[in-house]
């Protein structure tokens, strides 16, 4: 499945701030968040609707089995979240959460 940059990055934005909201139900035991380090690999398309004339989009592990509609490129760049204040954002643990990672089928290896 391809996924426009944009929106994969939101993603995580959007899951960083779902533990921040979360961070009040366990004040005595929160985490600063650190550097995101992120990595894609990419594949550049024309876009008329694009200011640039061209999207950027994250390349699933099934198109990459496939057969490439263009070049790919790897792309990696570091994030620092900050809460809008500017101070460390804060995040833990939903209380309600099941312990555990939770399913992790066809996520891990082996």
């Amino acid at each position: 499945m391809d996924i426009p940059l944009v929106d994969a990055i939101a993603a995580v934005r959007d899951e960083l701030l779902e533990a921040a909201r979360t961070s009040g139900d366990h004040p005595d035991l929160v985490f600063a968040v650190g550097p995101v380090e992120m990595e894609f690999e990419v594949e550049l398309r024309a876009d008329a609707n694009a200011k640039a004339g061209f999207k950027i989009f994250a390349i699933g592990a099934e198109t990459g089995a496939g057969v490439s509609r263009g070049r790919t490129h790897r792309v990696s760049f570091t994030l620092t979240p900050r809460a809008a204040h500017g101070g460390d954002l804060l995040v833990s643990g939903d209380p309600a959460r099941p312990a555990g990672p939770g399913p992790t089928e066809g996520l891990l290896p082996g």
